[in-house]
C-alpha cells in the first residue's frame, strides 16, 4: 500500500508559480511511476504530467507544456510539480498518482494509477 500526500498549493496571481509536492510511504517508490492529474470545477479530472521510473522520460499536456515540470526525488520519495507562468484556467484541484512497477509507454489515463493523493487546490487570480 502506498500513501501519497499533495502539498504546496495555494492562491497566486497570474504569472506567477508554485512548486506542488507528493510525497509518498513505502520503500519501493523509486519503482513507481508518478503523474500529475488536475480536476477544476464543473469537469472532468485530466492529465497534467509524468514521470516514468527512472526520471529520465517525462510527458505533459499539451496546455501546460513549457510551463509546468515534473520531477523526482527517489532518496525523499517526493515527487514534484514546479509550476511556472501560472493562468486562471489552471485554477483545479491537483492530484499525484502512482503507479505500480509495470511498464506502460502512456502514462495519461487514470485508470492506468494504483494510488491517489487527496488533492491540492491551486487558485489563480486574474
Amino acid at each position: 500500500q502506498v500513501q501519497l500526500v499533495e502539498s504546496g498549493g495555494g492562491l497566486v496571481q497570474a504569472g506567477g508559480s508554485l512548486r506542488l509536492s507528493c510525497a509518498a510511504s513505502g520503500r519501493t517508490f523509486s519503482s513507481y511511476a508518478m503523474g500529475w492529474f488536475r480536476q477544476a470545477p464543473g469537469k472532468e479530472r485530466e492529465f497534467v504530467a509524468a514521470i516514468w521510473w527512472s526520471g529520465g522520460n517525462t510527458d505533459y499536456a499539451d496546455s501546460v507544456k513549457g510551463r509546468f515540470t515534473i520531477s523526482r526525488a527517489d532518496a525523499k520519495n517526493t515527487v514534484y510539480l514546479q509550476i511556472n507562468s501560472l493562468k486562471p484556467e489552471d485554477t483545479a484541484v491537483y492530484y499525484c498518482a502512482a503507479r505500480g512497477p509495470y511498464y506502460s509507454k502512456s502514462l495519461r489515463s487514470e485508470r492506468l494509477y494504483d494510488y491517489w493523493g487527496q488533492g491540492t487546490q491551486v487558485t489563480v487570480s486574474s
